[in-house]
């Protein structure tokens, strides 16, 4: 009995700590993650074998809308669908200003 409140406290308290991380730190995180990495070096790669000119920021709004829905459904495919859409609407909205 002693060694399940004791495997409950320990549980509860993990939970406070990861919860009480501070938001610059976790998105600190999210700018340093592999998985971002990656996805600038893929979504680069595709602007240029679509012959498009390579922007940083669009490679970034791409990349933090991916690390988002990824953490959210884990679903790589659902996440680069739903994200390669929302940037080609993006540029083709600029395209028409």
């Amino acid at each position: 009995m002693k060694a399940s409140k004791y495997k409950f406290f320990i549980f509860v308290n993990l939970i406070i700590l990861f919860n009480s991380f501070d938001s610059h730190y976790l998105a600190q995180t999210k700018d340093n993650s592999i998985i971002k990495l990656f996805c600038l070096k893929s979504v680069k790669e595709e602007i240029l074998k679509a012959e498009m000119v390579y922007s940083e920021e669009i490679a970034n709004e791409t990349c933090d809308c991916y690390y988002d829905e990824f953490t959210k459904t884990l679903n790589h495919q659902d996440a680069k669908t739903k994200c390669k859409l929302e940037t080609k609407e993006k540029l083709n909205h600029k395209r028409k200003i």
